[in-house]
């Protein structure tokens, strides 16, 4: 059974892949479990190959007035790592940041699925990334890192939209799947040495993925939420599965994004549309985190500009433009070698 890429979505599963004939789609919800164990025979990989392939990350992204905050852990099998920093607005600077690779098997989780109880964590020499659902729709994000740099935020999502949970074949991997979030309510604080930044008032949103996915994976992301829009955007591994606008409480699919942008100047101005006419947004960068590794064995190549978001999007076709103004989110350029 296949779920086609529709406004009015199918409620997400209770748990993928399905041994006989697993689901693909976009599905409105969350998954309560995902084994690719359970993939059918003519896809199923050996356990060694599932090593070095399952890959895993959770990111959080909180939006405020003076600052953005973005913090993730990720687990590709055979290790595993951590980032958070800290965007001041008003300096257009990263002004805090932490980085860390991990150690095999000791020291990240990345829970699954995004559920209550489920966690997601990180801690090797001064860096520490927890996110964790102590109850269904209420998240935690805590952070330490060097100099000071701290993170104490709760996210409420109990009143929020539907989430889109996604699930298909990759070229070159096997399968994979993905839960966001809408917007997130905020509150808490963000420390950099002696300043504390008050968090109360923003928007946050959550993104789960969980796959078999190639060696080399690269994708373009963007990503802005708010109280009545938000929106996510991908082009890249996943083709079209996880483009979905949020409009006044309502989970609309989209079509394939295309992006326009200066990959030698990634602080110049973005044109992120998508090919139903539903969308049409400038993206004006602020500033941005760049990371940029080689291991030899693995390598990433990473930039996401942080600034705003300007345009228009609708609900459908024949519905009037909402019109977007300065509504606070990233853009990113992400290749790997993993």
């Amino acid at each position: 059974m296949t779920a086609r890429f529709v406004r009015d979505l199918l409620a997400a599963p209770a748990a993928v892949p399905h041994a006989v004939a697993p689901l693909a789609g976009q599905f409105a919800g969350r998954c309560g479990e995902i084994d690719w164990r359970a993939l059918p025979a003519g896809l199923q990989r050996p356990a060694w190959w599932r090593l070095f392939h399952h890959k895993r990350w959770q990111y959080m992204g909180i939006a405020c007035g003076d600052c953005f905050i973005g913090a993730a852990v990720v687990h590709v099998g055979w290790t595993n790592a951590a980032f958070a920093y800290l965007f001041d607005r008003a300096s257009g600077k990263v002004l805090a940041a932490t980085s860390r690779d991990g150690l095999p098997g000791l020291t990240a989780r990345v829970a699954d699925v995004p559920a209550a109880g489920a966690e997601s964590r990180f801690a090797w020499r001064g860096t520490r990334v927890q996110m964790l659902e102590p109850t269904a729709g209420q998240f935690v994000l805590e952070v330490d890192g060097p100099d000071g740099f701290s993170v104490r935020a709760g996210l409420d999502g109990r009143a929020a939209a539907p989430w889109l949970f996604a699930t298909g074949p990759v070229d070159g991997g096997v399968w994979h799947a993905t839960h966001k979030s809408p917007a997130l309510q905020v509150q808490g604080d963000a420390r950099v040495g002696g300043r504390v930044y008050r968090l109360d008032g923003g928007h946050a949103s959550l993104d789960h993925s969980n796959g078999l996915l190639p060696r080399n994976t690269s994708w373009l992301w963007a990503s802005a939420h708010g109280a009545e829009v938000g929106f996510n955007l991908q082009a890249g591994y996943f083709g079209n599965h996880e483009n979905v606008l949020w409009l006044h409480g309502q989970l609309i699919a989209l079509g394939a994004a295309e992006f326009s942008y200066d990959q030698a100047n990634t602080l110049a101005p973005w044109h992120v549309r998508t090919d139903d006419g539903l969308l049409d947004l400038h993206f004006h960068p602020e500033g941005e985190r760049r990371e940029d590794r080689d291991l030899i064995v693995a390598a990433s190549r990473y930039v996401q500009p942080v600034g705003t978001y300007h345009g228009w999007v609708k609900a459908s076709a024949q519905a009037e433009p909402f019109q977007v103004a300065g509504l606070l989110g990233v853009a990113e350029d992400h290749q790997s070698r993993w």
